[in-house]
């Protein structure tokens, strides 16, 4: 089996080592557009030594962002400062990728450290949509109901953003269907009560998330992966489950998805998770042996051993890091040492690194 260290390979790129930097949304943007902050996060990350980093949820259109600082992908003028970052993450010798996204019926909400608070109209904000008019919680807004001219929208805005990210530069592309955001709201019998072709049955549930993978893959080239990322169970009663994610990751390979990234949870405020080390990892061991497909694993992932050994056994083809990199940004480099692993080392960072470690020049040296 191959190890945390091991390339990994799908369609015509190679990532250097199973190490994902996982989307976390900043709060930094002005107008969805990249900052210094971005580069700065995203740039330590791939100095550090992931094989793959992943920019925060990127809205598709104004009003699918989480809140008004969200960066975003809906004008041609913001591929500019992603093809920035995307040049400084090649010079670090890791690949990019970005995470299109709609927040739905979670959007136009303040950052998380201002409180789960509305941004009304009137301060810069707006009415979000959803499958149906449900709130997520008190303190949300009731979202307008979707129409069908609506959705055929949203579908198109993925398309389009998909094409921004390939003139940006990027090498892959990951479709947010999780944590109770757009996609995941439609495909959750929770938060979807429609009577027409997008709401009732699973088929029906599915069938926006289909459309975008579709509409995504016509143009997005057969040479580059595409990824999706889901919530394989509400952790309620009556939602979404891990049954109806195996189901949807056998309809989203024979559309062209390489890889199902398996979070859970976000879409029903009453959830009860047991949150503990690697508590996601058997949904992406599940989906990966039942659906054929290759997964990442994500979830209080913290120690080098534990994300080896999730590779080593196969239950899933990468793993992907938020907080534990958000406290260590070298956290790779630290793991292959303790692995036993060899890491590229920055150059300018050599004298801190093992002794005969190999070294990189990086972008612009």
């Amino acid at each position: 089996m191959p190890h945390l260290f091991d390339a990994f390979t799908q369609r015509g790129l190679t990532l250097p080592n199973r190490i994902v930097v996982s989307p976390m949304c900043q709060y930094a943007s002005e107008d969805g557009f990249a900052a210094d902050w971005h580069l700065v996060h995203l740039g330590a990350r791939a100095a550090g030594g992931a094989g793959l980093v992943l920019t925060e949820a990127t809205a598709v259109v104004p009003e699918g962002r989480i809140s008004p600082q969200d960066l975003g992908i809906w004008d041609d003028r913001h591929v500019e400062g992603l093809a920035r970052l995307a040049r400084f993450v090649h010079g670090q010798g890791a690949a990019i990728g970005t995470q299109l996204a709609h927040a739905g019926r979670k959007a136009s909400m303040e950052p998380p450290w201002k409180g789960q608070h509305y941004v009304t109209p009137d301060r810069g904000g707006w009415q979000p949509v959803a499958p149906s008019a449900i709130a997520f919680d008190a303190g949300y807004p009731t979202p307008r109901e979707m129409t069908l001219d609506d959705i055929r929208r949203v579908v198109a805005a993925f398309r389009d953003g998909a094409r921004r990210a390939l003139a940006a530069g990027f090498d892959l592309v990951e479709l947010h269907a999780a944590h109770g955001y757009l996609l995941h709201e439609f495909l959750s019998p929770l938060s979807n009560t429609r009577t027409d072709e997008y709401g009732g049955p699973f088929a029906h549930r599915a069938r926006l998330t289909l459309e975008v993978v579709e509409a995504v893959r016509a143009v997005w080239p057969e040479r580059l992966p595409l990824w999706v990322r889901i919530s394989a169970s509400d952790w309620a009663e009556g939602g979404w489950d891990v049954e109806q994610s195996v189901a949807l990751a056998r309809e989203l390979r024979g559309r062209g998805v390489d890889l199902v990234d398996c979070s859970s949870g976000g879409n029903f405020a009453g959830q009860r998770i047991p949150v503990g080390p690697g508590y996601q990892v058997a949904f992406a061991e599940r989906v990966r042996r039942e659906a054929g497909i290759a997964t990442g694993a994500v979830g209080v992932i913290t120690a080098p051993a534990q994300a080896d050994c999730i590779v080593r056994s196969g239950q899933a083809d990468c793993v992907l890091l938020a907080r534990e990199l958000l406290r260590d940004p070298h956290w790779p480099l630290r793991a292959a040492r303790e692995l036993g692993q060899p890491a590229t080392w920055p150059v300018r960072y050599l004298r801190a690194a093992p002794a005969g470690a190999a070294a990189r020049e990086p972008f612009g040296a």
